[in-house]
């Protein structure tokens, strides 16, 4: 695959990396002390987000230009089937699951 930046819907792309982005905060709040964030306000704005996943990642897959889209549906199928929940949290300070 041989694409450049021009080639790749870079506003979708920004759209799906901010909702990553808010269910990866929402993840780590979860963590804080229950008094220090309103858990109903980010309980609300995680579902937000989850919700508009679907249509964000359908909006850019139907912007991938026709000639890359069987190597972005190849890539996607590999990370899909290589992801390994009891890694989610390996970069969490402290949640790390191998450290015991």
């Amino acid at each position: 695959m041989v694409s450049t930046p021009f080639q790749l819907p870079q506003r979708l792309l920004h759209q799906l990396f901010e909702l990553d982005a808010d269910c990866a905060e929402a993840l780590w709040a979860l963590d804080q002390p229950a008094h220090r964030f309103d858990r109903e306000a980010m309980l609300r704005d995680t579902l937000a987000a989850l919700e508009h996943l679907p249509q964000a990642r359908a909006r850019f897959r139907k912007k991938i230009p026709p000639d890359l889209r069987p190597t972005f549906e190849t890539l996607e199928a590999t990370v899909r089937s290589s992801l390994n929940l009891h890694e989610a949290y390996n970069q969490a300070p402290g949640r790390d699951p191998h450290s015991g």
